[in-house]
C-alpha cells in the first residue's frame, strides 16, 4: 500500500497554450529504481513561458521537429523531499531534500559514456516531455538516472528554488575563462543574468560591466557586484566600451537576455580575438554577419548549456553567502495560480524569478 495519494494537482501542458490545472492526475508510479518527492517549489523558467506560447524551438516548424512531448508537466527548476523509494535505491532516504539536474542522462550515448551527460544524446529532460514531468505538480518522479544532488535542511526554499538556474549561470560563465585581466560585459540582468554577475564577481575581473534595459534590473546588478552598468535604451554602449577600453572593446562578451538585437550588439562591443558566450533561448531567430566572428574579428564564439557538474558548487556557496541570492526570488504563488505565476514571471511588473510552491 503506498503512502501517497493516488491523484495530485498538476498543471498539464496539452498543446501550444493549452495549459490546465488538474486536480486529480494520477500520481507517478515509482518503479524499482525510481525516487518520488513531494515537491516544495518550482521556479517559472523564461524557457516554460517560451514553451507555453509555442515557439518553434519547443513545438517545430517547417525546419525543425517538435522536441516536445504533450502531454508534459512542466518546470525544471524544482526541489521536495523524499516520499517514497524503489526497491533498488540504496544511497537515499525517505525523508532527504533532493533536486536534480534538468537533463536526465540515458547514461548510454558516447557524451554520457564519456562523463559529458549533459548533452546526452537522447536529451530527455525533465518539464518537457511526457516521460519525465516536471515540478509543477505535487508530486514527481526521478528515474534511475536523474543527477540528484543533495539540499541542506536549513536552506530558504528561495534560495533553493535558485540551484538550477544559478547551476546555468556558472556553467556559462565558466565557458567564458574569465581571467582577472578581463572586461567582462553580461549582457542580461534577469534571474540568470545574476547568477552569471554573482560568480562572474568571485573571478575578479578587471572590470564587470552589465547590460539591460530595465533600471531596477540594473540596480540588482550593481548590488551582486557589477562594476558598472549600463542602458541600452538610454545611451551607445557599443560607443562606451570601446570608450572604456582604448577601442579595442571587451575581453568576453556573455548573452544572456534573449534577444537578437543583444547578438550583434555583443559581436560589435568585443575586441578582435575576444570569447562570445552565447546562453540565452530565443524566441525567434538571431541575423547577424557572420564574417564578423571570421574575418574581421577572430572570435572564439562558445555556446552554453544546462548545468553539469555545478550543483554542489551552487548549494555550498549560496549557503554560504559567496553567491548572493537576495531578493531574486520576489513572488509565489499556489499551484492554483499558475496563470498569474507565468504573467509574473514576464518580469512585466518588476519581478526577478517567480516560483509555484505546494
Amino acid at each position: 500500500m503506498r503512502n501517497i495519494p493516488e491523484t495530485m494537482k498538476a498543471l498539464v501542458a496539452y498543446g501550444k497554450g493549452d495549459y490546465r490545472l488538474e486536480l486529480n492526475y494520477p500520481t507517478p508510479e515509482c518503479g524499482p529504481d525510481d525516487i518520488i518527492i513531494k515537491t516544495e517549489g518550482c521556479g517559472v523558467c523564461a524557457g516554460d513561458l517560451k514553451c507555453y506560447h509555442g515557439a518553434a524551438m519547443f513545438w517545430g516548424d517547417e525546419v525543425q521537429p517538435s522536441w516536445v512531448e504533450p502531454p508534459f508537466i512542466p518546470g525544471h527548476e524544482f526541489l521536495g523531499h523524499i516520499v517514497e523509494l524503489g526497491e533498488n535505491v540504496k544511497d537515499f532516504k525517505i525523508g532527504q531534500r533532493i533536486t536534480a539536474d534538468q537533463i536526465v542522462p540515458c547514461g548510454e550515448c558516447k557524451f554520457c559514456k564519456s562523463g559529458r551527460y549533459w548533452m546526452c544524446q537522447p536529451h530527455a529532460t525533465f518539464g518537457f516531455q511526457k516521460g519525465n514531468n516536471g515540478g509543477m505538480a505535487e508530486y514527481v518522479r526521478y528515474p534511475k538516472t536523474a543527477v540528484i544532488s543533495e539540499v541542506p535542511e536549513d536552506m530558504e526554499l528561495k534560495k533553493a528554488l535558485l540551484i538550477e538556474p544559478y547551476g546555468c549561470s556558472k556553467h556559462a560563465v565558466d565557458r567564458a575563462q574569465i581571467t582577472n585581466d578581463d572586461v567582462v560585459v553580461i549582457a542580461g540582468a534577469g534571474t540568470l543574468g545574476l547568477g552569471m554577475i554573482t560568480y562572474a564577481r568571485m573571478k575578479n575581473p578587471t572590470k564587470l560591466i552589465v547590460l539591460d534595459m530595465l533600471d531596477n534590473r540594473l540596480e540588482k546588478a550593481k548590488e551582486f557586484g557589477a562594476d558598472l552598468v549600463m542602458n541600452p535604451g538610454k545611451e551607445d554602449v557599443v560607443a562606451k566600451v570601446l570608450e572604456l577600453t582604448d577601442g579595442y572593446g571587451c575581453d568576453i562578451y556573455i548573452e544572456a537576455t534573449g534577444h537578437p538585437a543583444s547578438v550583434q550588439q555583443g559581436l560589435n562591443m568585443v575586441r578582435k580575438l575576444g570569447r562570445f558566450v552565447e546562453f540565452s533561448v530565443f524566441g525567434q531567430p538571431a541575423t547577424i554577419d557572420w564574417s564578423i566572428i571570421g574575418d574581421r574579428k577572430e572570435l572564439d564564439v562558445l555556446g552554453s548549456h544546462l548545468s553539469p557538474y555545478c550543483y554542489p558548487f551552487v548549494i555550498r556557496n549560496i549557503c554560504n553567502g559567496n553567491l548572493k541570492t537576495e531578493g531574486v526570488v520576489s513572488k509565489t504563488f499556489p499551484i492554483e495560480e499558475w496563470e498569474k505565476a507565468f504573467e509574473y514571471a514576464t518580469g512585466k511588473y518588476g519581478d526577478f524569478k517567480v516560483a509555484i510552491t505546494f
